[in-house]
């Protein structure tokens, strides 16, 4: 085995490692060592997916200190895998390097460290969940992420923030009960805890007809148990609170990766533990296509009438997390490409979308008001340039991740060979009319002129790129991705293709 092959070992140790040393360190250092491993860890999975893109090994797995199962713990790792935690890295990287300036008047500084360990847990818990061959081992760093995302949540600790963070621990916790059940029952009947192993059992399981009914109830219970911790509708109520009263990093993050890590190991689930064509006979793909739809129309509605930007932003994480179960649901090859593609476009659009609105909102007395922001984005052009892109890219606005998003949904319902195809195109032309409504006049709010008197007598203030340099260059970098996304798509989808070829 050659040495780039244990990234993937290094990278979650380092991760955890990082998390312990922060505890003792002063708050400069911990936010250097956080920045530091971040980096680290993004140039190693860079490195493992160029290794894998020229590579002909297709996949390998990894087994942590060379006991074979049940005693030990295997990674499997695919160019899918390495691709997810490069960009991973990449947005938790700029999320944090955005909110950075503004953590320190949201949390107490005697708390940065706790914040930075957090940090460190929850990208560790993510890589562990991409690249994880093992079902108990997934859900022990399922609980890890979610302790750590109810840190980041609860780390202001005023009042919304701690409403906030029960809704999302007492949601979360039923969906890994969920989850936990589904691991023992699946163990009950084959035996195995190892994703390959388990997927062989099932595969005479479905043959023979033995434990078949159980099996269905297995897969229904696991994929509920997700579903709600991604905050698929109907299970998104805790979400808007989560995303909306956090830190601005924490909002990025949570919106970005988090539930886009358990929507990643649900596919990992689908494809690599039960079997796709068994997943499309137990009629479970219809229901989530059928809530992907719904939430794209029920989160593009109540941000409509959200008059909060940050809870805007929050509610139209439900609609987008509707378009790739929707894309899951198609039961196609092309709808799970579509589906990994708007993870990575959706990723780097919200991130951006938190980070401007900040700073919209900074130059605005701190008000969060539709109406109070109006002409912010001429007292603070690089966040109202950033929120412009971001809003572009989320209608599906040519040249950006949006864009591509969208016609790969189209093109994987034009392909999809039942009754799925005009309530997949409907919702995808009302949706994207809706998203039109609610970013497009937010757009104009802030371009519009604000009256200097009113300006004047409420004490807003004008930011320059001298007085936000580090801020401005996150925002740009954004910018770049959703761009690189948006102009670069054929070989990421390509890509994309080639690992979940290998990932089933």
């Amino acid at each position: 085995m050659s040495l780039v092959q244990n990234v993937p070992f290094f990278s979650i140790m380092l991760s955890m490692f990082s998390g312990i040393v922060s505890s003792v360190l002063p708050e400069k250092w911990a936010r250097r060592l956080n920045m530091a491993m971040i980096l680290t860890v993004g140039l190693m999975s860079g490195w493992l997916l160029l290794f894998m893109a020229r590579s002909d090994i297709g996949s390998y797995t990894y087994m942590m200190g060379h006991f074979p199962a049940p005693w030990g713990n295997e990674l499997r790792v695919g160019v899918l895998e390495a691709g997810m935690a490069l960009f991973f890295c990449i947005i938790m990287l700029l999320s944090l390097l955005g909110g950075r300036k503004k953590l320190k008047g949201e949390v107490e500084y005697s708390k940065h460290n706790v914040y930075y360990i957090l940090c460190n847990l929850l990208l560790s818990s993510l890589l562990a969940l991409i690249y994880t061959n093992d079902l108990f081992t997934a859900y022990v760093f399922v609980e890890i992420n979610t302790i750590a995302a109810a840190g980041l949540i609860m780390i202001r600790q005023n009042g919304r923030c701690i409403e906030a963070t029960v809704r999302y621990m007492i949601m979360s916790l039923l969906g890994s009960g969920l989850l936990l059940l589904g691991i023992c029952m699946l163990y009950d009947m084959t035996g195995h805890l190892l994703m390959s192993n388990i997927k062989e059992q099932i595969r005479v399981i479905m043959e023979t007809g033995v434990y078949r009914v159980p099996m269905i109830v297995t897969i229904g219970i696991m994929t509920v148990g997700l579903a709600i911790k991604s905050a698929l509708f109907p299970f998104h109520s805790w979400l808007p609170d989560a995303y909306g009263y956090s830190t601005v990093s924490s909002g990025a993050i949570l919106s970005s990766l988090v539930s886009k890590g358990y929507i990643f190991l649900l596919f990992k689930i689908f494809y690599r533990v039960i079997g796709f064509q068994y997943i499309a006979d137990s009629h479970v793909l219809n229901l989530l296509f059928l809530f992907g739809l719904c939430g794209m129309i029920f989160g593009s509605i109540s941000a409509i009438w959200e008059k909060d930007i940050r809870r805007m932003i929050a509610f139209s994480s439900v609609a987008q997390i509707g378009y790739i179960y929707m894309g899951l649901g198609l039961g196609t090859e092309m709808g799970t490409i579509a589906g990994i593609f708007h993870v990575l476009a959706h990723g780097a659009t919200k991130s951006l979308l938190f980070v401007s609105a900040i700073g919209l909102t900074d130059v605005s007395g701190g008000s969060r008001s539709f109406f109070e922001l109006t002409g912010s984005a001429y007292r603070n052009k690089v966040a109202g340039f950033g929120f412009l892109v971001a809003s572009l890219s989320m209608v599906g606005i040519p040249l950006f991740s949006g864009f591509i998003s969208k016609l790969l949904f189209a093109e994987a319902a034009v392909l999809v060979p039942n009754w799925k195809l005009f309530p997949t195109l409907i919702v995808l032309a009302v949706s994207t009319v809706l998203n039109a409504i609610y970013f497009l006049k937010t757009v104009i709010r802030i371009y519009t002129p604000a009256n200097r008197e009113e300006v004047q007598a409420k004490g807003y203030f004008s930011l320059h790129f001298s007085d936000q340099k580090l801020y401005c260059v996150t925002v740009v970098l954004f910018i770049l991705v959703n761009l690189i996304l948006g102009m670069t798509s054929q070989p990421i989808i390509a890509l994309i293709a080639e690992g979940l070829h290998h990932f089933a």
